[in-house]
């Protein structure tokens, strides 16, 4: 299987996945930089200090802060193919699937289907609610938060599935033989990764139940497909979605979208609403692509 391939071409080399892992974070973390020195410039060095999560995301206009937020994750995705081939020796083809090539249906499969039931959703969350959600929509502002978007977007969620669910469980695949262990360790990093969202300032250490989950249906659906094309086809199609048609002021995707959620946040809801879904998605994914085996692909070590 697709973890235990990777183990023997790599012979249990875990040190080199710590140091790409580390030399990864690095780079991450000096990419935001470009956003702190706008940031600094629009309020000043000595107003940077009172500054939350919230007021750091308001200090420049919208699609600049998106611009600035995406572009860092850019530079994580070509670090991790880069390292994959260089330091790892591992196609990247290899590195995405167990499968003779990358399998595009599949990535479009994902896409197409969360997008329409998320668009789903908020039709009837909009007819249900509709004070809730305030119409936003600015012709030149939108155009150019759709230019950033459809780049960018899928880039920032590429590289956060191929460092967490490809990189980092791949190296973790290198220290435990049975899946269990590589699967909760990514999904609960995942979800601590998002703890400096502002909605979680806002709303509480709760939201992070959302979060987790979504790093376990990420990590599921690898592990059972034995590939990243559902997740990442998944993950682009949700946060492109979410970038274009609502927002709200407190959450991390601020943009210039359709629409704005005006409503007041029930973290309940929030962070619980999203269950029921994934176990549907999970069902749907199952049915399609013939899933089973289902302790062997996600406890023990099918054989390779």
């Amino acid at each position: 299987m697709h973890l235990e391939k990777i183990r023997e071409s790599q012979g249990g080399r875990f040190d080199r996945y710590v140091i790409g892992s580390l030399i990864i974070v690095f780079a991450f973390f000096v990419a935001q930089l470009p956003h702190t020195f706008a940031v600094i410039n629009a309020v000043g060095l000595d107003q940077l200090a009172t500054l939350d999560v919230a007021g750091m995301l308001q200090a420049l206009p919208p699609n600049t802060t998106l611009m600035l937020m995406l572009l860092p994750f850019v530079f994580v995705a070509a670090l991790v193919l880069i390292l994959i081939s260089y330091m790892h020796n591992i196609s990247i083809c290899a590195f995405i699937t167990s499968r003779a090539k990358i399998d595009w249906k599949r990535i479009g499969f994902s896409f197409v289907g969360i997008v329409l039931l998320n668009f789903l959703f908020f039709i009837i969350s909009y007819y249900s609610n509709p004070s809730h959600f305030q119409w936003n929509f600015d012709p030149q502002a939108f155009a150019f938060l759709f230019l950033i978007a459809i780049v960018l977007v899928p880039l920032q969620t590429s590289a956060e599935e191929l460092f967490f669910r490809g990189y980092l469980m791949q190296g973790l695949g290198q220290v435990f033989k049975h899946r269990i262990f590589p699967l909760l360790i990514t999904s609960l990093l995942f979800g601590f990764m998002h703890f400096g969202n502002p909605e979680i300032d806002k709303l509480g250490p709760l939201l992070m139940v959302s979060y987790v989950s979504m790093g376990f249906f990420f990590g599921i659906i690898t592990l059972m497909d034995e590939g990243l094309e559902l997740a990442l086809g998944y993950h682009a199609g949700n946060n492109l979605l979410i970038s274009l048609l609502v927002t709200a002021d407190w959450t991390a995707f601020q943009t210039n979208s359709l629409f704005l959620d005006v409503s007041t946040p029930d973290v309940y809801v929030l962070a619980f609403v999203q269950l029921p879904l994934l176990l549907i998605l999970l069902a749907l994914f199952s049915w399609k692509y013939d899933w089973n085996n289902w302790r062997q692909r996600l406890i023990s070590s099918p054989k390779a």
